[in-house]
């Protein structure tokens, strides 16, 4: 094949064009890029085109598009070298490209299923189901699940009415006393709030990180469920030989 003949997309001249002004801060990162037919005509190219380049500025991870609002520079691009799934944390902190102004939790207790039974390996006559939900201002943009038996409950000596307790051991403390966790990721279009008049954005594309956490004990510590919005996720492997 005779490569001189091949010229460079017109798309990707647009994407080095976009990606050079957001390196030298003319769109600083949590900025809103300008609407598309504004931008089309400041780089002189059709909407196709620069949807083109905004896709794949998107797909690399320098740009989310929440629907209805736009396209914003997001500060993954600054964050290549964080801690990834490999290493046992939060993965809604290490997948999710947001920091976030408050955490809500939510519990219930609910009696054993089929279900409960596989995922926390053991009978527990009560089981504590608790919600978070991850807000950045007035959005909703990152929501968890977990499941434990009431007999970990207990042999931890957490209170359930104590929220700050509560979450600070489902976000931080139990990554500190487990030894290894399993992660399966899947992709969902369909995210079951518990609370009916919540709606998280992005909620028709979202990962699903289903997450076990173990110490010593042949029983999960906790079984959670993290949904992070496609528009919203940064997921990176290390894969070593």
């Amino acid at each position: 094949m005779n490569t001189n003949n091949l010229k460079k997309p017109l798309y990707i001249n647009v994407y080095d064009e976009l990606l050079l002004q957001i390196s030298k801060g003319v769109y600083p990162v949590d900025s809103r890029l300008p609407s598309e037919p504004d931008l089309a005509s400041r780089l002189g190219v059709s909407r196709a085109t620069l949807r083109q380049a905004l896709t794949l500025l998107q797909d690399d991870g320098l740009v989310r598009n929440i629907r209805g609002k736009g396209n914003f520079v997001i500060d993954s691009f600054y964050k290549q070298d964080g801690v990834q799934l490999e290493k046992l944390s939060n993965p809604m902190h290490k997948c999710h490209i947001s920091t976030f102004d408050r955490i809500d939790t939510h519990y219930r207790l609910d009696p054993d299923t089929e279900y409960t039974k596989q995922i926390l390996k053991r009978d527990s006559s009560t089981v504590v189901a608790i919600e978070r939900l991850y807000r950045k201002g007035n959005d909703l943009v990152g929501y968890a699940f977990t499941f434990m038996s009431m007999q970990m409950v207990e042999s931890l000596s957490l209170d359930l009415h104590n929220q700050d307790q509560l979450l600070d051991f489902l976000e931080n403390k139990a990554y500190a006393i487990a030894n290894h966790g399993e992660i399966e990721i899947k992709y969902t279009h369909t995210v079951n709030l518990a609370e009916q008049n919540e709606t998280l954005i992005g909620q028709d594309e979202c990962f699903l990180l289903l997450e076990s956490l173990y110490n010593h004990g042949d029983y999960p510590i906790m079984h959670n469920k993290f949904y992070i919005p496609q528009q919203f996720s940064n997921i990176k492997l290390n894969i070593y030989n």
